[in-house]
C-alpha cells in the first residue's frame, strides 16, 4: 500500500550519492550482472533515487534525491544491504467516461506482466539544468508519448499526487487531461506497431481501462502497490 500526500508545491534537493560498502557493492554488481544475462535490455543508465521526503511546510513537500545508476537497484537483492529509494513519475490518463489508463509491462522490461499507470524513474538532469517540478512533468510528458503514443505538452499535465510506499520508494503523479478511449486505444496500437517495425518491444504490452480499485482483479498479473489507492483517488474526482 502507498501513503497519498498532497501539496501545492513540491522541492527538489540534490544530496549526495549513497555510500555503499565494498562488500555490498560486490554483491550488487554480481546480482546485477545476473539480471543483465536474464534480460540484456536491463541498461546501466543514470537515475535519481529519493534519499528523503518530508513536509517542509503545510504546502510544501521536499524531496531529497541523488544521482546513481540503475545497477544500484539490485541492492534490493543483496541480503542486510540498504535498498534505494526510487523516485519516479507516473500519469494518470483518464478516458472521457471516467475511466483511467493502465498498462501491463512488457518482457523487455524489469518488471513483466505488472500492471501500473504509464511513467519510469526519474532521470538526473545534464549539465546545469535543475530537476525541478518542470523537469519532472516534462519527463513525464515523454513517458506517456513512449508508453502509450500519446503525445501530450507537458504543460497539459497537472501533479494531482505524490505517493509514498511502504518500500519508501516515492511517485510524482500526473493527471492529463480526458481523451475517448477508442482513441487512446488507437494511439497505443500505431505506437506497438511502430516499435514492432523497428525491432523493438514496447514498454507495454497491453493496456486497459479501470474505473475502480474492484476492477483491479480482473487485470491478469500484479500490479504496483500504488495502484489501488491511486485509482481509488481517481475514481473518486475523476469519475465523478
Amino acid at each position: 500500500m502507498a501513503e497519498l500526500l498532497e501539496a501545492g508545491r513540491l522541492r527538489l534537493v540534490e544530496v549526495a550519492p549513497p555510500v555503499v560498502p565494498a562488500e555490498a557493492r560486490k554483491a550488487m554488481d554480481r546480482e546485477w550482472d545476473t539480471a543483465v544475462l536474464a534480460n540484456p535490455a536491463l541498461f546501466d543508465g543514470p537515475v535519481a533515487v529519493c534519499a528523503g521526503l518530508s513536509r517542509e511546510t503545510p504546502d510544501t513537500l521536499l524531496v531529497s534525491w541523488s544521482r546513481t545508476t540503475y545497477r544500484y537497484f539490485a541492492l534490493r537483492r543483496v541480503p542486510g544491504a540498504a535498498a534505494l529509494r526510487s523516485l519516479f513519475v507516473s500519469i494518470v490518463q483518464p478516458t472521457d467516461d471516467g475511466r483511467v489508463l493502465v498498462g501491463r509491462m512488457s518482457s523487455s522490461t524489469a518488471a513483466p506482466g505488472r500492471w501500473q499507470f504509464p511513467g519510469g524513474s526519474v532521470e538526473p538532469p545534464t549539465g546545469d539544468e535543475p530537476l525541478d517540478e518542470h523537469a519532472l512533468r516534462r519527463h513525464a510528458a515523454v513517458e506517456l508519448a513512449e508508453e502509450t503514443g500519446v503525445d501530450l505538452p507537458a504543460a497539459g499535465l497537472t501533479r494531482c499526487l505524490v505517493t509514498h510506499g511502504e518500500d519508501g520508494q516515492i511517485g510524482v503523479h500526473y493527471l492529463a487531461p480526458p481523451l475517448p478511449a477508442p482513441l487512446l486505444h488507437q494511439r497505443f496500437e500505431a505506437l506497438v506497431a511502430a516499435e514492432t517495425a523497428q525491432g523493438r518491444a514496447p514498454e507495454f504490452d497491453r493496456i486497459a481501462f479501470v474505473g475502480s480499485p474492484t476492477e483491479l482483479p480482473d487485470l491478469t498479473g500484479p500490479h504496483v502497490a500504488y495502484l489501488q489507492p491511486v485509482v481509488r483517488w481517481t475514481s473518486r474526482r475523476v469519475g465523478s
